[in-house]
């Protein structure tokens, strides 16, 4: 069964017989001695329980378990992590598995617990789910998201390769994101300096098939400059110390050192990052995305850039103008772009300006740069470059995530950058910032302004809680009317765009507007705002420049004129110099960013993470009060707590929650189907009562039933579950009965068997075996036991298994009969060393014995022929006359000597051996056995008897130590006598119907009438008519069970003429309803199509009406070809008669077997061995020996039938009619009319580098195939029941 949602339950099991019980019959859950050694609870897991609400209380608890390694703790359904600076070993696959399929309750707090009630909620409700995790910049968000995908890609289903692809690209995302998007700032070393969310879309079947991101607000200022002791995104110094000798090459790269944006904040090395190693990480990422060899090139080549534009310098000229101090650099960067290394001089130094008249176009100007307007020239350009290309890399991800069909659900996992108040904050700060207060926002209106009112609403009885509502933020910087503060900045871009500080002055007098606003305060060239998370000063120069975020007309054009196709994809829309309209600008991206993403998390069911940072030195040890008593406060956790504990923890719509539990409550459902007839607020109401719960703990308001505690909604989805718990065990014990009465059956059939026919052919062989000892050699117990048969090939080579089979090629056998076969254990001479047994495999056949040997080399096994003896070299079989397993064969002389071996079924061997040789081998039985080891070297086996041998025999040193066995006069078993009494019937027992052909069947209840489900829409049962000479079906038990009625039968009408012969088409009908695709097949229960195509991806192409399409392979069922009717004979006229039953399912595509006349069969000494057990079926699970294999009309195996009728899940799983392949970035851009011709490679500019370092390799990673299993021996019941079969097949 499939694992589900429990709440604390135990499985309790019954002691055993004559246990002390105390005959009160009660049963108890033996006590568990590890439980003394499980970690102490310390303070409260759920908040919720607090004695004492405060924030000081929340942080006294949180403290508590930070401090003992708990650094989880819930407030209801919302988790609350505290950063540990450290790995706790909480993220092992074993913790992962013992979160799957368990609810929040049965398991302590953690991130895990949030994703499974994120998929389960997801596959139960079938409602799209999103986790959104808030914090400040260092609080564990970023390590968060990539657990909970963790835990998504483990627990989610699905074999098919397309899934599993899916899977592994949504976990490359994060390193491979990490590394152009993260960076080391002064609070965290894996800051992310921008905001994703990532959907993971499912199937019907909770199966990952396709995956989507949309990134928010990358921080490209970062590019430039970094302040003292922070980095650069961490994809230049990996690409810098850790590319390879051709990427150096090609790009004339060098150490990060040597680079002005990388080394000019002293920060080249952290201390818990591996750069190196990251870098192998992030190349194996993008291989997994997809990325090509030519792609990676092209986005190494674009950092190169990057990397050496950032390298070129401006120094004043006499006139004030700006020059570039090294030439050498310029070239190298034209060379990279591909342009003309003139035109990238110019466009650096100098601006074009055209003037305008009246609106047309005036003159046009080459306006010289100082040195400040040509650095911030370059760096727009370099900021610009880095923007598209992380852009260009999200969008190439999603093409290579997108969904491999129809997805009916998804989970969305929100990453994005946190808080900020540093001591310079500009406009990246408020835009960060202004996403924050969105979410915060959004955490507001679900969790408490929406419950509120949803409570009066409803008319729920509630206290209603007081809270901060900080819609107020969110409008004094988003709104257009009163201006907000991106209002104001948008319009002083527009009045004042062509001077920055001009700009910048129009924006100060604007903000004064704002003043007003209780959180709002202007102090000149800098303002506050006071945010949920705290007071923030921002300062104003430079935040026009940056709202604006356009390259200038020049830039273009150089990118533009480039003959690096790549490189100008990145660029693809270009802004209208004629057009009047405004360019949007960054606070319209991100004002449009934000709002897009509000509508999509409230479109789905929120799951909360609210993280902690515990202190600004990232250590393990010190928890800062002040600090954490801040972020409890602006995060709401006391309001939280006290909006949970005085509200209902679940609720939804009446039809909801009748769809869902219906089952509970014997009034609303009979055998699976809804039979309440009221309105679904009744039916809800009457689930709850007839469940038990307590009436205070749930309410029914308008629309909605409310539940207060989620033990109480636990407590109805085990009830549930255990409904179908209970169903599924009534099938099984109708199944166990079946097969009672099925095995009782056999049992007789196979005693009647064995008694009359081969019981006198298996006395006759074995009594040969005892003849040939003569009374010379003891005896094992086992051996004299009545139902020992000499079975023969105990390994099925000459059977059908796939290890007979291989046997049987490796000897060469070809058409001979395989008369025994076994393993033995061979002894092996070595040199310097004692013989030692080891394991061979022995087959004989009418010819020759054969030895077969498995050795392993290179960690595979490999089988092979050791040795081939004919029969008629062999000359004698040695063998002792105690109670030991060896034996010799004494063959003509040769060099590799006589085989010497142990065999459990020796006297069965030497008995196969004289009845294929005509008893021409002479069995020589003594104290010792004499055999040549070599050519001309006979050795002799002494046997001592040995009492301290436990059992079996030992060999060493030529010696056999073994104890008594049986005396040598020793016979078989006789038989056991059958039991006197009269035979006991069949037909009765405690889960059989009693009765029988001549007793009335009992009549059972009458079946309620199934109503339609509340909030889905039934669909009718449609009566068609068929034509009168159509033959009239039996409904289906579904159909009867449903309500429908018989049809009516055909009118009698004369018979008409014949139809003419068709070609023998297979037809097929579908067994459900299918709602295709474009391209599919749609079919409704019971339509007939044509066959076309089969294809082994499970996808059949069909015809119907003309048309062609796909259809799912398990949907579909063999429709039996009529029968022709004979030609000489018409077919009397149709009668009015009963309708002929249905073909089953399982009957679909097989016919039963023809009867095989019964007659008498004499016993025969030459036929081969057979062995029946009474009452043991085949170990392998094959079909009862006695039972010959059905073969269909066809002349194919009823095998090929389906197991099922119903589609399993693999249907989910299934690759759709073929997916088109993935995309490329596009088609070749070819260069422009007139474009400069690209010189040769120019020399690597010189860069000063004081220190070499030298960068470790990438660690080779080897894969080991994993060993093929051993071969083993088949068990004795299968292999008899095999044989069986195979001697049935014969006759």
């Amino acid at each position: 069964m499939a694992p589900s949602k429990k709440a604390g339950r135990k499985v309790i099991q019954a002691p055993k017989k004559g246990g002390a019980s105390g005959g009160t019959g009660a049963k108890f859950a033996k006590a568990d001695w590890k439980e003394g050694f499980k970690k102490k609870q310390v303070g409260v897991s759920d908040m919720t329980l607090l004695t004492k609400i405060s924030n000081e209380s929340v942080n006294e608890n949180l403290e508590k378990r930070w401090k003992n390694g708990d650094i989880y703790t819930y407030i209801g359904s919302v988790l609350i992590s505290v950063n540990p600076f450290r790995d706790l070993g909480i993220y092992t696959d074993t913790v992962l598995q013992s979160y799957k399929g368990k609810n929040r309750l049965e398991m302590t707090p953690h991130v895990y617990s949030i994703a499974e009630s994120a998929y389960y909620n997801m596959n139960a409700y079938h409602e799209n789910q999103c986790v959104i995790i808030s914090g400040e910049s260092g609080a564990g968000k970023t390590e968060a998201a990539k657990r909970i995908m963790q835990y998504i890609a483990a627990v989610s289903g699905g074999e098919d390769s397309s899934i599993q692809e899916i899977k592994d690209m949504v976990l490359a995302t994060n390193p491979l994101l990490e590394s152009f998007g993260c960076a080391k700032t002064l609070r965290n070393n894996n800051s992310s300096r921008h905001g994703k969310y990532l959907e993971i879309m499912f199937n019907d079947h909770g199966e990952p098939i396709g995956a989507q991101i949309t990134n928010y607000l990358l921080e490209k200022g970062r590019v430039v400059g970094q302040i003292e002791n922070e980095r650069n995104f961490h994809i230049f110094y990996q690409f810098t110390k850790a590319a390879s000798a051709e990427q150096r090459e090609m790009f004339g790269l060098q150490g990060p050192e040597a680079y002005a944006y990388t080394s000019r904040s002293n920060c080249l090395e952290v201390s818990d990052i591996d750069d190196t190693k990251d870098f192998a990480d992030t190349i194996h990422a993008m291989q997994v995305i997809g990325l090509s060899a030519h792609e990676q090139s092209e986005i190494f080549r674009m950092l190169a850039i990057i990397l050496w534009l950032g390298n070129v310098q401006f120094v004043e000229k006499d006139d004030g103008n700006a020059e570039i101090a090294d030439t050498g650099v310029t070239d190298f960067v034209a060379y990279l772009m591909e342009v003309d290394s003139a035109l990238v001089q110019k466009v650096l130094t100098s601006k074009v300006v055209e003037t305008q008249r009246g609106g047309r176009r005036g003159s046009i100007y080459d306006v010289p740069l100082n040195p400040a307007q040509a650095g911030s020239g370059r760096d727009a350009l370099t900021k610009a470059i880095y923007n598209n290309l992380f852009e260009w890399i999200v969008s190439r991800v999603n093409v290579s995530m997108k969904p491999r069909g129809a997805h009916t659900q998804l989970i969305g996992i929100l990453d994005i950058f946190g808080f900020e108040i540093f001591e310079d904050n500009s406009f990246e700060q408020l835009c960060i910032n202004y996403v924050n207060e969105k979410l915060q926002q959004i955490f507001i209106e679900l969790t408490l302004k929406t419950e509120q009112e949803e409570y009066v609403r409803e008319q729920i009885k509630w206290t209603p809680i007081n809270y901060f509502n900080n819609k107020i933020v969110c409008d004094l910087i988003e709104e257009r009317r009163p201006p907000g503060i991106f209002a104001a900045l948008n319009d002083a871009c527009a009045t004042a765009h062509a001077d920055p500080a001009a700009a910048d002055n129009s924006f100060v007098q604007r903000l004064s507007a704002l003043s007003s606003n209780p959180h709002f305060e202007p102090r000149g060239s800098q303002f506050l705002v006071k945010h949920y998370a705290g007071d923030v000063m921002y300062n104003i120069p430079g935040m026009t420049d940056k709202n604006k975020d356009a390259l200038v007309k020049d830039l273009l054009d150089l990118v533009a004129g480039s003959g690096n196709q790549f490189l100008q994809s990145l660029f693809p829309d270009r802004p209208d110099p004629n057009s009047k309209k405004r360019p949007p600008t960054a606070g319209d991206r991100i004002k449009q960013s934000a709002s897009a993403l509000v509508e999509n998390l409230m479109r789905a069911q929120p799951s909360y993470i609210r993280t902690i940072k515990p202190n600004q030195n990232r250590s393990s040890s010190e928890y800062d009060t002040k600090a954490i008593l801040h972020q409890i406060k602006y995060l709401g956790l006391q309001e939280n707590i006290r909006v949970r504990r005085a509200g209902f923890a679940y609720r939804n719509t009446f039809e909801k929650m009748v769809e869902r539990f219906y089952l509970l409550s014997p009034a609303t459902s009979y055998a699976g189907d809804y039979i309440w007839q009221g309105d679904p607020r009744s039916g809800c109401e009457k689930i709850l009562t007839d469940t038990g719960i307590a009436k205070e703990e749930w309410q029914m308001g308008v629309t909605k039933a409310f539940i207060k505690n989620p033990e109480t909604l636990f407590a109805l989805e085990t009830m549930r579950d255990r409904y179908w718990h209970n169903m599924a065990a009534r099938i099984q014990r109708a199944w166990r009965n079946y097969q009672r009465y099925r095995n009782e059956c056999a049992t007789r059939i196979q005693r009647f068997w064995k008694n009359n026919k081969e019981g006198i052919q298996y006395a006759e062989v074995r009594e040969y075996g005892h003849q040939i000892l003569a009374g010379r050699k003891e005896r094992r117990r086992f051996s004299l036991l009545s139902y020992r048969r000499f079975f023969g090939d105990y390994l099925d080579v000459g059977g059908k298994s796939a290890f007979g089979q291989e046997m049987h090629s490796i000897c060469g056998i070809g058409s001979e009969d395989v008369a025994f076969s076994s393993k033995i254990q061979l002894l092996v001479s070595k040199l310097g060393r004692s013989s030692k047994p080891s394991p061979r495999f022995l087959v004989i056949t009418q010819k020759a014995v054969h030895i077969v040997i498995v050795s392993e080399a290179n960690g595979r096994q490999t089988t092979s022929l050791e040795r081939k003896i004919p029969l008629v070299t062999i000359k004698s079989i040695a063998m002792s006359n105690f109670r030991d397993d060896w034996m010799a064969l004494n063959c003509n002389i040769s060099e590799e000597g006589d085989p010497v071996f142990s065999c459990i079924f020796k006297t069965e061997l030497a008995t196969t051996l004289l009845r294929l040789t005509q008893a021409s081998i002479q069995l020589l039985i003594g104290p010792t056995i004499d055999y040549a080891k070599k050519k001309d070297k006979r050795t002799q086996i002494k046997v001592i008897r040995d009492e301290t041998v436990p059992r079996n025999d030992v060999y060493k040193s030529h010696t056999i130590h073994v104890p008594s066995g049986e005396p040598p006069t020793s016979k078989s078993r006789p038989p056991a006598k059958r039991k006197p009494g009269v035979v006991r019937p069949i037909t009765q027992g405690k889960l059989l119907r009693k009765g029988g052909p001549d007793k009335p069947v009992a009549a059972s209840r009458p079946r309620p009438q199934a109503q339609p489900i509340p909030g889905k829409t039934a669909t009718p049962p449609v009566s068609i008519q068929k034509p009168a000479v159509a033959t009239v079906q039996k409904p289906t038990a579904s159909a009867a069970g449903s309500g429908r009625s018989v049809p009516p039968p055909p009118v009698r009408q004369a018979a008409p003429p014949p139809p003419p012969e068709g070609p023998d088409v297979p037809m097929y009908k579908a067994k459900f309803q299918f709602d295709g695709q474009e391209g599919e097949m749609s079919m409704k229960k019971d339509d007939l199509v044509e066959l076309v195509e089969k294809d082994d991806n499970g996808w059949w192409l069909v015809k119907r009406n003309g048309a062609e399409g796909w259809a799912p392979s398990n949907y579909l069922e063999l429709v039996p070809p009529k029968p022709k009717p004979a030609p000489t004979a018409p077919p009397p006229p149709p009668t009015t008669r009963r309708p002929p039953p249905a073909p089953d399912a399982n009957q679909a595509t097989s016919r039963p077997a023809a009867k095989v006349p019964v007659k008498s069969v004499a016993a025969s000494a030459n036929a081969k061995p057979v062995s029946v057990f009474p009452g043991m079926g085949a170990g392998n699970g094959s079909s009862t020996p006695w039972k010959k294999s059905q073969q269909t009309s066809n002349g194919r195996d009823s095998d090929e039938s389906p197991a099922s009728s119903r589609p399993s899940s693999s249907l989910a799983s299934k690759p759709p009619p073929p997916v088109a392949t993935k995309p490329k970035p596009g088609p070749p851009v070819g260069a422009k009319p007139g474009a400069p011709k690209i010189p040769g490679k120019p020399p690597i500019p010189s860069a000063p580098r004081p220190t070499s370092s030298t960068a470790t390799p990438l660690a080779q990673r080897q894969g080991g195939g994993a060993k093929p299993a051993g071969v083993g021996q088949m068990d004795l019941a299968a292999a008899l029941a095999k044989r069986a079969q195979h001697i049935a097949d014969n006759e």
